[in-house]
């Protein structure tokens, strides 16, 4: 029979690629987790990890126990939600989102949420979509709303994971210039129009993406500024620092002094959408995942708002 430690420790191998560091996150000495592996390889008359200088890396059989251990993870997350539920007569749920989807999608959807189903004990989680995805694929968050731009999620599923992605919008990318720079008034701009324009970025995965688009439009984007916070962002573009790429969502509430112009088909977009575990009958995800798709219809294909706010008001950050 496997033992479930085993599939622990060679989950934290396949994260972490090395024994040392997998050893650090577990709390236990790299030869502890040589030995644990190695039990595991002997159990299953099988190699698991291939090891070399440069670290280790997963088999096609280590591929298969990593996504077991991922599925085992996942049960006895659910199971101690149920048993929890049993005892206290509220059912758990946790969900992970990036932050300006959260804050457009999230709480419409968790008031219908509550609604239907009061006794529920609500977690929030806040995260990137590489980060997230794994904690709903171990059971450790029961959704996740994320993201991707083009091409596969951040972090798809592990062999025999289940892992299920439900598309909710399509978030394009939009030029947020000043007000006054010569190409604000334009009705679309291409890329290669802004060739010679110092840049901001709101997100540190937007500039291998700007950056991507720049060269497809023949130009090296000069990259002045990159911060985790697209209201930060904007308020640079604001000061004169450069221009920036800002998703749809992410560019309310308005902020004095900035133009905003969409980007000539097919620009870039962000797919946003669900990340859930299939093959269970949860109730309180499926209410929440509904609720998040007629929020989403709500705001597809809407042009956001980017008029400032009103003298005195907060700025939430995003």
């Amino acid at each position: 029979m496997i033992d479930v430690q085993r599939l622990r420790v060679l989950r934290a191998v396949a994260e972490h690629g090395s024994f040392n560091r997998a050893a650090a996150s577990l709390r236990l000495t790299p030869s502890a987790v040589s030995q644990q592996v190695a039990a595991l390889e002997r159990g299953l008359g099988a190699q698991v990890v291939a090891r070399s200088t440069r670290g280790v890396t997963l088999t096609r059989a280590g591929q298969i126990m990593v996504g077991a251990a991922e599925s085992v993870a996942a049960e006895l997350a659910h199971a101690q939600q149920q048993v929890s539920a049993l005892s206290t007569g509220r059912t758990q749920l946790t969900i992970a989102t990036f932050t300006s989807g959260g804050r457009l999608l999230l709480p419409a959807a968790l008031t219908r949420l509550t609604a239907a189903h009061p006794r529920t004990a609500l977690h929030v989680r806040e995260g990137e979509p590489e980060d997230t995805l794994p904690l709903v694929r171990q059971g450790a968050v029961d959704l996740a709303l994320a993201y991707h731009f083009d091409g596969p999620l951040p972090v798809g599923p592990a062999p025999g994971g289940r892992l299920t992605w439900t598309p909710l919008l399509e978030d394009p990318l939009h030029i947020v210039l000043p007000q006054g720079h010569r190409l604000a008034h334009h009705d679309a701009l291409d890329l290669a129009d802004l060739a010679a324009e110092p840049w901001v970025l709101g997100c540190l995965k937007t500039e291998a993406f700007l950056r991507r688009f720049a060269e497809r439009a023949g130009f090296s984007p000069d990259i002045r500024g990159t911060t985790t916070d697209y209201f930060f962002a904007r308020s640079l573009v604001a000061a004169g620092m450069g221009v920036s790429l800002i998703p749809s969502i992410a560019l309310t509430p308005g902020i004095p002094g900035l133009s905003t112009v969409p980007i000539t088909s097919p620009g870039p977009v962000r797919h946003i959408g669900v990340a859930t575990l299939g093959g269970r009958d949860r109730p309180h995800v499926t209410t929440l995942l509904h609720s998040l798709r007629e929020e989403a219809k709500r705001h597809d294909g809407h042009r956001p708002d980017t008029s400032p706010p009103d003298a005195g008001s907060g700025a939430p950050l995003d």
